[in-house]
């Protein structure tokens, strides 16, 4: 995982802010439908989001009742959270990171993460979420995994991006990658569901849902305008009534790390 670290994560997002907010995902309700009647979720539980962003992840929680500690390093995210939860008291907002949240020793009965493990280091990630867990408590990842090959389209935006994104490999391919996970939930291991999720974009919403990602160069970057070129051949290929369709399963790893 050193060769994700280096490329900074806290720093990463900090021009894709709304974007992000606005092109990712959301998390499907079947994944609280799951936590509440799998792991016992219940609204009186304290939940910690961590590398919580723009809340995407945090929003299912606060949507149940849950009093939700987002956990963020990068202050754009962080703000984008704050302005969206800003009437909302059981959204509390903290400048952290995984290997160092801040909290209290035992705030948690859950601690979640959405889309970010990728860029934790897990052996540090470990020692503070047992840190902040209360006894019993769960550690649950979720990331939306985009399919590459179930439609022309998606097939042909994978090869889009193996060729204009020089660091999408290297990213992706760190999704939920075992040994990460073997470190974080140690020898109790942890359980796997998944969840079918999607989203439709005109050519605007493909365009910001490529700019959203870490990975894709930015307008400084002589790439960036030639990408988009390409991106908009590639929508104007495949388009259907002006529309084109990102297909997900939405992958949720669970269980409960002991000391």
């Amino acid at each position: 995982m050193s060769d994700l670290r280096d490329l900074d994560p806290t720093e990463r997002f900090s021009d894709r802010a709304a974007a992000y907010d606005r092109y990712r995902p959301p998390y499907p309700g079947e994944v609280l439908d799951f936590l509440r009647d799998g792991l016992g979720l219940e609204s009186r539980h304290v939940v910690v989001d961590v590398g919580s962003g723009t809340g995407l992840l945090s929003r299912l929680f606060l949507g149940n009742g849950n009093v939700v500690y987002g956990v963020e390093p990068n202050a754009a995210m962080r703000g984008a959270a704050e302005a969206a939860f800003r009437e909302e008291e059981r959204f509390l907002s903290v400048e952290g990171r995984a290997e160092a949240t801040g909290l209290a020793a035992a705030t948690a009965d859950f601690v979640v993460t959405g889309q970010a493990f990728h860029w934790f280091e897990p052996g540090l990630a470990r020692e503070e979420f047992l840190r902040i867990l209360r006894p019993g408590g769960w550690v649950v990842l979720a990331w939306n995994s985009r399919r590459t090959d179930t439609t022309a389209f998606l097939g042909a935006y994978e090869e889009f991006l193996q060729r204009w994104c020089p660091e999408y490999s290297a990213i992706s391919s760190h999704y939920a990658e075992e040994r990460s996970l073997a470190t974080l939930f140690g020898p109790a291991g942890c359980g796997r569901r998944s969840f079918e999720n999607g989203q439709v974009f005109d050519y605007a919403g493909l365009e910001g849902r490529l700019l959203s990602s870490s990975y894709a160069p930015g307008p400084e970057h002589p790439r960036h305008q030639p990408m988009l070129e390409a991106l908009h051949a590639l929508f104007d290929a495949h388009q259907q009534a002006g529309r084109v369709s990102f297909e997900y399963d939405t992958e949720v790893y669970y269980g409960r790390p002991r000391a």
